[in-house]
């Protein structure tokens, strides 16, 4: 078969000369090194097979009739930071426990993912998903503040190591990009002056009105648009008080914007894209009550008391070069000290984690990649776990299991739990979602354009930024623009604007991602970046040098959605979908209804907590 330089930009000549799988390859490989992997990542081809099995086509699997293999005190079903934490206060309270960490992928972590790249003897590192930690100091229990503590993360540390000043000190700004698809141009806006006015100013930031008269859209809804932030009349006059904060939790977002303020449909396009990377939905499925804590425009007039959530008054600057996946990594060196040399925050940052010492006989604590669970049961006063690994059936048992997998797939590994908790744990349809690294060999593109992040609202890419100025341990943050750079470009699919629900969106992007090739990304991506920064000199077929899709059809957890959603959904659904069932407890971010770091934690312990006290 000839095999064209394109193939082997695609990622493809490999596979098709040794005639494997990714995840095969690197299974064959006993150095294997996950991280450093491109093409498709995230729920990677391999990792959903017997998945997908068992839940679309309904297949069970011989269980009944495989022996058990191994025992052990506690199993682990996931491997994120949820289940990586329970096997960590397990082992607390337990020190000569013996704990085995089942995930189905080809690292650990779950979607606290870590990408790395090599161009010219120097090593660039990205976050795949989970980005940075939350609000520590406003929203962290002391539970979670207590284990990144012992795991050696000092928060105060992250005002010193992000680089804030970095991009502002370049002239650099944020911008806005209008498609021609759904502006009639492609055009690009530089200093996006921020929030609403009383908001504080963005480095490098226009004046309001000299911002939006750079905007492809019509006199009429520029006007539309400058009044939503000015917010000098009340759209809901007449109304008390409690009435406008009840009619704002059950009208989206669009329709607050077209049907209550009277905006066009160019300016409910220009917002379309605003929340899409909190909640995986556009405006027109987001309760406007959400817009408004979020600082978005259209609300100072309703003259409410309590503006926004004091949560986002932290600054977002509490990252690791790798995002979130350097908490997964302290909890497995934490684990598995074999695993990777080190004791630090700092030195987890370049740290060479061994791969073939995660799953090493007679160490206390194992974590067995490429093996997703397909049964849960009571068996007595224990637990029995069947799992798949390269297509074989293996079964195990344990004195007690921690599921800290997804909860729309346990009714299906679990299926005798009670029929209500099996409905509870089926509404956490996860959010589809793509984050791409993208390796550029300079960033001077941005620098002449004068921005350092594109909002795209309409777009493919919503969102597409330089990665995060963050140098710590020894590594550092390009600052030059004639350095190596990683863009981050995220992507959301779903069916916006079509009266779909959540969930219903949700899936449909799910089935999307799932279709899309490589080549398909490859070509939305050279497109995007090309129209966006193609103006500044970028060359995408010049200046591309590598490339990781992230794809998470299964993304992040379901959040409670009042325009959807009872009121008291965390207090029934959630509660019912956590419950445990003897030997055997549920953990996840799911279980706390949103996809926080410091959710993945607590739940973590109270699991633990439900099976040993």
């Amino acid at each position: 078969m000839s095999i064209s330089r394109r193939d082997f930009l695609h990622g493809a000549a490999l596979t098709i000369a040794a005639g494997l799988t990714p995840a095969a390859q690197i299974a064959a490989q006993p150095g294997r090194y996950p991280p450093a992997l491109t093409g498709l990542r995230g729920q990677h081809a391999g990792s959903f097979d017997a998945a997908h099995a068992l839940a679309r086509e309904g297949r069970r699997f011989p269980v009944d009739g495989a022996p058990i293999g191994e025992t052990y005190d506690l199993v682990v079903v996931g491997g994120g930071i949820s289940g990586l934490a329970a096997a960590w206060f397990y082992r607390r309270a337990k020190p000569s426990a013996r704990i085995l960490i089942l995930d189905n992928h080809d690292d650990f972590g779950g979607h606290a993912k870590r990408n790395e790249f090599m161009l010219d003897g120097r090593r660039i590192i990205g976050y795949g998903g989970s980005q940075s930690l939350q609000s520590p100091n406003t929203l962290y229990s002391p539970v979670a503040k207590g284990l990144l503590r012992d795991l050696g993360v000092d928060i105060t540390r992250f005002a010193k190591v992000f680089e804030s000043d970095l991009y502002p000190s370049l002239g650099l700004s944020r911008g806005m990009f209008f498609n021609r698809e759904a502006f009639g141009r492609d055009v690009l806006v530089t200093g996006d002056p921020g929030g609403d006015d009383d908001g504080p100013a963005r480095p490098n930031a226009k004046r309001l009105s000299d911002y939006i008269s750079g905007f492809p859209i019509s006199a009429v809804s520029k006007a539309q648009l400058a009044a939503l932030y000015e917010g000098k009349t009340d759209p809901l006059a007449g109304l008390s008080e409690r009435e406008k904060r009840e009619r704002l939790k059950r009208v989206s977002y669009r329709d607050y914007l077209t049907k209550v303020c009277g905006c066009s449909e160019e300016v409910a396009n220009y917002l379309q894209g605003r929340p899409l990377g909190f909640f995986g939905l556009g405006s027109d499925a987001v309760p406007a009550a959400e817009a408004r804590d979020l600082g978005y425009p259209g609300f100072a007039g309703l003259k409410l008391a309590g503006k926004g959530n004091p949560a986002w008054k932290e600054p977002y600057i509490y990252h690791f070069p790798d995002g979130n996946a350097s908490i997964a990594r302290l909890l497995v060196r934490s684990l598995i000290p074999g695993a990777a040399s080190g004791s630090t925050m700092d030195d987890v940052v370049p740290a060479a984690f061994d791969y073939g010492a995660l799953d090493r006989a007679g160490q206390p604590v194992r974590l067995r990649l490429d093996s997703t669970c397909v049964d849960v049961t009571r068996s007595g006063e224990k637990a029995s776990v069947a799992y798949v690994r390269d297509g074989v059936l293996h079964r195990l048992e344990a004195n007690h299991a921690v599921l800290a997998c997804f909860h729309m797939m346990i009714p299906h590994v679990a299926p005798t739990l009670p029929a209500p908790q099996r409905e509870a744990l089926a509404k956490n349809v996860k959010t589809p979602i793509c984050y791409t690294n993208v390796l550029v060999r300079n960033w001077r593109a941005f620098k002449n354009l004068k921005v350092n992040s594109i909002a795209a609202p309409m777009g493919f890419h919503h969102q597409v930024s330089l990665d995060f100025p963050v140098s710590l341990g020894g590594y550092r943050h390009p600052r030059d623009p004639s350095e190596p750079v990683l863009l981050h470009l995220v992507h959301v699919p779903g069916a916006p604007n079509q009266g779909l629900d959540a969930r219903a969106q949700f899936r449909i992007g799910q089935g999307k991602l799932y279709a899309m090739t490589f080549a398909d990304f490859e070509e939305r991506i050279r497109d995007d970046l090309d129209r966006m920064l193609g103006p500044g000199g970028f060359s995408s077929a010049r200046d591309i040098a590598a490339i990781t899709v992230n794809r998470w059809p299964h993304g992040y957890s379901y959040v409670a959605n009042s325009l959807y959603d009872p009121d008291e959904y965390d207090d029934v659904v959630l509660k019912a979908a956590r419950q445990p069932f003897g030997p055997i407890a549920i953990a996840n971010t799911d279980a706390g209804g949103d996809a926080w770091v410091h959710y993945a934690i607590d739940q973590a312990e109270r699991a633990v907590k439900e099976l040993i006290g």
